[in-house]
């Protein structure tokens, strides 16, 4: 997956996808590929959660209410609760699921339409109307249930690329000045597809960014986010998916230039940073907006995320999402979108084992992003 034809495969779950182990004396340290999926999703649900609560509030404003820590626990807020971030990752996860039923029974499956139609129904979840002579796809229980209904801050691009009724490709695209954010903090999923070469899925996410954001960019940084984690799935560690990643962009062309320029200075400002202060270096959003921007457009978001990804890495997991989602949370910008990036890939790397069960616990939407992971994974093993 994908190809032109849609010739989309799997094997069963329970075959290894995640690479080698740690070391020939423990065979078991790495997650299974199921546990990471969860691991990711629940992790990116989390930090937008956490940086939902504060998106629209400048520094000062998250200080005078939360204190210098800035907001640090999902489970403390009155009601933590997803955004059109985790909503459109579910959605996601529910077109690739499609996809994967279709090419479990033997069938070719256009992955691209899947998730047209998929997106289209997180449109009508807000509330809208799709056009007469756009394609009217039958409601699932995803869009049925009551908690998607929530219109938190949804992108602008996303409900006017959507609410066009044309199908935005590669060459055809719709808004093709737009590459804000919402191509990319929805697109962990196609990392976690196994048993399919990573470069493909990278292609697949760049083309569904086009489906409402038209820029190169949105498409290169949506690609880029797949192509990381769909590497520490199969087994990498985060800094060489994120090498491996930033290599790829390099031989990419014009098109990658801005993801490639901002991946590259998360990089350099995460080694930077460790070298000078080790894994506790203080939260500063000045410095970190001043470096990256707000996270409001695509290359942004994902820069902001992948460095607090990095700079807060430690050898406890739930140590290492716990700082990650905190720094990716408190800032003047696009708070949900970097938390919630941050939480994908940081959740992918270790799996349910870096979650913090109150936090899970609290969550407002836990159960119905439980069962989208499980319809998914359930897809994955080739459930009928």
């Amino acid at each position: 997956m994908p190809s032109p034809g849609g010739d989309l495969h799997t094997t069963s779950q329970t075959t290894s996808t995640t690479g080698p182990a740690t070391g020939p004396d423990d065979p078991g340290s790495r997650p299974e590929h199921a546990d990471r999926v969860r691991g990711s999703v629940l992790a990116g649900a989390l930090g937008d959660a956490l940086g939902y609560a504060v998106e629209f509030d400048s520094w000062s404003a998250i200080v005078a209410r939360w204190g210098e820590a800035g907001v640090t626990d999902p489970a403390g807020l009155d009601r933590p609760v997803i955004s059109d971030d985790t909503q459109m990752t579910l959605f996601t996860l529910e077109a690739l699921a499609e996809a994967l039923r279709w090419a479990n029974e033997g069938s070719a499956a256009d992955e691209l339409a899947c998730l047209w139609l998929a997106y289209l129904r997180w449109y009508r979840t807000q509330g809208e109307l799709l056009p007469g002579d756009a394609p009217q796809p039958p409601a699932t229980w995803l869009e049925s249930d009551p908690s998607m209904r929530h219109r938190r801050a949804a992108g602008n691009a996303c409900l006017s690329g959507l609410g066009s009724g044309r199908m935005g490709t590669v060459e055809r695209p719709v808004n093709p000045d737009s590459k804000g954010c919402g191509t990319v903090m929805r697109s962990a999923p196609f990392g976690l597809v196994p048993h399919v070469p990573v470069e493909d899925m990278v292609r697949l996410a760049a083309r569904g960014s086009a489906l409402t954001h038209g820029h190169p960019t949105a498409a290169a940084a949506a690609g880029a986010l797949a192509g990381i984690v769909a590497r520490i799935i199969r087994g990498a560690s985060l800094e060489d998916a994120v090498a491996a990643t930033v290599a790829t962009l390099a031989e990419a062309g014009d098109g990658a230039a801005e993801t490639l320029a901002a991946l590259r200075r998360a990089v350099e400002e995460a080694e930077a940073d460790r070298a000078d202060h080790g894994p506790d270096s203080a939260l500063d959003p000045p410095r970190l907006a001043q470096r990256f921007g707000g996270g409001w457009v695509a290359e942004e978001a994902l820069a902001i995320a992948v460095y607090c990804a990095l700079v807060d890495a430690d050898d406890d997991p739930a140590t290492h999402l716990r700082r990650a989602l905190v720094r990716a949370a408190n800032h003047d910008g696009d708070s949900d979108s970097t938390a919630a990036i941050a939480g994908n890939i940081v959740g992918a790397l270790y799996g349910t084992t870096a979650l913090d069960p109150a936090w899970v616990e609290a969550l407002v939407e836990r159960d119905v992003v439980e069962r989208e992971i499980d319809e998914f994974l359930a897809a994955v093993g080739g459930a009928r």
